[in-house]
């Protein structure tokens, strides 16, 4: 796309503002500045300053019959609301009358918001109240702006439309559109997701892509025409050119270009209005910042050490209790470490449970084995910061995960946990020692890594007993996760999943959950990757959401969780791991347009874990399912669960030979004169394993078929569904048994087919068995099926991004 952006003159804009000691730009500076971007439209300005007298014909220069006068202040955003917006005819006593009325009541009604306002003074006026804080607010103002007034081609609903950028801590520089006005917060909290403001990251979008997000939204429907009573008031061209214009400013000045001087913290054009086909700005506004020293990069690479050790260390082992030191040990023996290449710290010993044991570093240093691998650190908080300063200097190890909990997550550990940080930053910059060891945690609870022999849980046996019961190996999954217990928690009741590496992130320290997408999307360890998130370091969600677009490409799959979607859940993902819960919306519009899944509950995260593990080797069409139960409940059931504001599903159409072979199946056994074929379809609960089989082999045969759900009823009569059997009639084991049927359909299908059974506890050998053949299997058929569309929405989605990268709309 083809667009003629004057950056140099916008790089003198901000110079102009910084040297005048500002960080923000003036209305008429945000109009300059759109003008060196391309945009075709932009209004005639003119400021004026307190005490300025103007001649009547300069007044009126601006042409047109009306004139917009606007209050100039840094801190006044919202100006409508305060009568800092005024339109008047445009003449000159007109003018000056108006603007003298501005320059006393727009200060008195500002101020006088503020001393209402329930959150507090902004930081500017804090200690500051009556006549005092009137006086700040009308010393801020710096004068009123004379706008050319433009007016807009329809004043209806939905014809204003906001664009902004925006600097956020954990996924950069964002570029946001939807409905614009005065009412844009309220259409984004009360309209569906994704109707009323799209977002993207610009350093992952064009113009084009974003262009078609904008396409979902009301906000285009509007503009286009598209609803009832309305014309098009606005080209495609011209809103694709405009995002691209916003995406190459936004990454121009943004932190994540070393080479940009200056820094977008926010830029909004709210509204654009449009008059005879043109876009004009009715409002806008910006604020800058200088660009910031980036931290050093840590050594990723060293995560392979982190998780395949050959040399292992551990500090903090008890010799007379079960401590977290002691468990670990016993946990990584149990999990088949050599204990030859093992070595505990404690003094006074010089060897444990036949182990060796050395003093401290230094005797490691002189032992002549060379440097750890990994250094497990089990001991008090308090320790710590002397232990990561003697590790690094002796560099003792390429990795090192530290246990300890209450490091930084407290006021009085803070100091600690700072200065841990500040020696490991430190040591990135050293050549000496290769950047110094990678640090997993602290407050983690350890690394399972079956490819590595280790388990460094500090969870007794007895309370985690290994699964053993339902071997697969359908794929291998990693799990990362912020929280150990969320990740304990999932792994104990839902065993099947069993992930061949199960991470404990912790506080982030140094390691980062996008370090850890970044290590694994090129791992050939791993085909799922779903991870729990409540933070992200600073530009570590862009650095995350780069890795999920990569290792999609590459195709794996990625499951999301984050927590935090609410003001309080974000407070409590603040005070749990010391990360600081982002915005929402922003992390999911993010992370699910680089091809993640992303979960809405812990029940769906799981599921669609599951469902990844499953059916990462099947193809996905496209979202035509198909759907078999024997019950009428469950087809009820499901046909109410097949769309939610965040995916779409749709039943198939049979074909005429689909309806035809069916109706053959039910013929044969008596059953065509009690079922009615349609989908979803209600078999009855007389239908027998065999008509089970055959009809879901006939549906996926179906090219109309995209996924196949099939809801058995264990308890039917008709079924053999137990594991055990006195009388031998309903033994799930028999040759022909939906078991064999469904596993054999599965084996040679390459169309998803998903299962349901319905029971207890006495129908779980059978449920194992199915996920031990690759199948998934549901307790609930309505979960069932909003699980597989969300994961069939998001398997699109990532065909989607395939596909824009084969074209070239993404950026490398």
């Amino acid at each position: 796309m083809q667009l003629d952006i004057d950056f140099d003159s916008i790089e003198q804009i901000f110079s102009n503002a910084w040297e005048q000691g500002r960080d923000f730009l003036f209305e008429s500076e945000v109009y300059k500045l759109l003008a060196k971007s391309g945009s075709e439209t932009f209004p005639r300005t003119r400021l004026i300053k307190r005490g300025t007298r103007i001649a009547d014909d300069e007044l009126v220069a601006i042409p047109g019959k009306k004139i917009v006068l606007k209050i100039v202040s840094p801190y006044i955003v919202h100006k409508t609301e305060v009568g800092g917006v005024r339109v008047v005819d445009n003449e000159p006593d007109k003018i000056r009358s108006a603007v003298r009325r501005m320059f006393y009541e727009v200060p008195e009604r500002y101020a006088a918001g503020l001393a209402r306002a329930q959150g507090g003074l902004p930081v500017h006026y804090q200690g500051l109240t009556g006549d005092a804080l009137t006086a700040a607010v009308s010393r801020d103002v710096k004068g009123v702006l004379q706008v050319q007034y433009m007016p807009p081609d329809s004043a209806a609903f939905g014809n204003e439309l906001i664009v902004g950028l925006r600097h956020t801590r954990e996924f950069g520089t964002i570029l946001s559109a939807g409905l614009g006005g005065t009412d844009t917060a309220l259409y984004a909290k009360r309209f569906r997701k994704g109707q009323a403001i799209v977002a993207a990251s610009p350093a992952m979008c064009t113009g084009e892509r974003f262009f078609r997000l904008y396409r979902k939204t009301i906000s285009y429907r509007k503009l286009a025409g598209l609803t009832r009573g309305q014309r098009r008031i606005v080209t495609d061209e011209q809103l694709a050119e405009c995002f691209e214009s916003f995406i190459r400013i936004g990454n121009t000045y943004c932190r994540e270009n070393p080479g940009a001087v200056f820094i977008i913290d926010e830029l909004e054009i709210n509204p654009f209005a449009f008059t005879d086909f043109l876009m004009v700005p009715l409002d806008g506004m910006c604020r800058f910042s200088k660009q910031k020293k980036t931290a050093p990069k840590r050594p990723v690479a060293k995560i392979d050490n982190l998780l395949h050790p050959v040399r292992m260390g551990i500090i903090g082992v008890s010799s007379t209790r079960k401590n977290f030191g002691r468990i670990i040990l016993d946990n990584v023996l149990a999990q088949g470490f050599d204990p030859e290449n093992l070595v505990i710290f404690k003094k006074g010993m010089t060897q444990f449970q036949g182990i060796d044991c050395l003093p401290d570093l230094a005797a490691l240093e002189n032992s002549g084995k060379g440097k750890l691998d990994l250094f497990i650190v089990a001991v008090g908080a308090d320790q710590v910061p002397d232990l990561v300063e003697d590790i690094i200097e002796k560099d003792a190890a390429h990795a090192v995960m530290l246990i300890a909990g209450g490091l930084g997550e407290t006021p009085d550990s803070r100091d600690r946990a700072e200065q841990v940080v500040e020696e490991i930053c430190a040591a990135r910059i050293r050549p000496d020692i290769d950047g110094g060891p990678v640090f997993i945690g602290a407050n983690c609870m350890g690394v399972i890594s079956l490819p590595g022999n280790f388990d460094t849980w500090f969870i007794p046996k007895e309370k985690l007993p290994k699964n053993g019961s339902c071997p697969r190996s359908c794929c291998k999954a990693a799990m990362i996760s912020q929280s150990g217990a969320f990740m304990l928690h999932r792994s104990h009741q839902c065993p099947q999943l069993a992930p061949a590496y199960m991470i404990s992130m912790g506080n982030q320290t140094d390691l980062t959950i996008g370090d850890m997408m970044t290590y694994f999307k090129e791992s050939d360890q791993v085909d799922v990757i779903a991870v729990y998130a409540e933070g992200f370091n600073d530009l570590d969600g862009l650095a995350f959401c780069r890795a999920v677009r990569d290792a999609v490409l590459a195709g794996k799959e990625v499951v999301f969780y984050k927590a935090g979607r609410t003001p309080e859940g974000k407070a409590a993902t603040s005070s749990h791991t010391a990360s600081i819960a982002g915005d929402y919306m922003v992390c999911e519009s993010c992370v699910s347009q680089a091809g993640a899944i992303v979960a809405r509950t812990f029940n769906e995260f799981q599921a669609l874990m599951l469902l990844a593990e499953t059916l990462n080797t099947k193809i996905i069409h496209g979202n035509r399912l198909a759907a078999v139960s024997g019950a009428g409940f469950e087809a009820v059931g499901m046909a109410d669960s097949i769309q939610s504001d965040d995916f779409t599903m749709e039943f198939a159409r049979f074909g005429n030979k689909t309806v035809t072979d069916v109706r053959s199946v039910l013929a044969a056994k008596g059953l065509d004169r009690l079922v009615t074929i349609s989908n979803p379809l209600d078999i009855s609960p007389a239908a027998d394993d065999q008509v089970h089989g055959d009809i879901a082999e006939i549906l996926c045969r179906d090219p109309g078929v995209d996924a196949v759900i099939l809801s058995v009823d264990p308890m039917s009569p008709a079924m053999q569904t137990l594991d055990t059997d006195p009388e031998d009639r309903f033994c799930m084991h028999h040759k022909g048994a939906i078991l064999d049927r469904l596993t054999h359909l599965n084996n040679t299908s390459e169309t998803p087919i998903v299962a349901v059974v319905d029971g207890g506890r006495l129908y779980d050998p059978l449920r194992d068995a199915l996920i031990a053949g690759c199948i998934p299997v549901f307790k609930v058929c309505d979960g069932a099926v909003a699980a597989l569309s969300l994961y069939i929405q998001g398997r699109l989605r990532v065909n989607a991004v395939c596909m824009s990268k084969e074209e070239g709309v993404i950026h490398d």
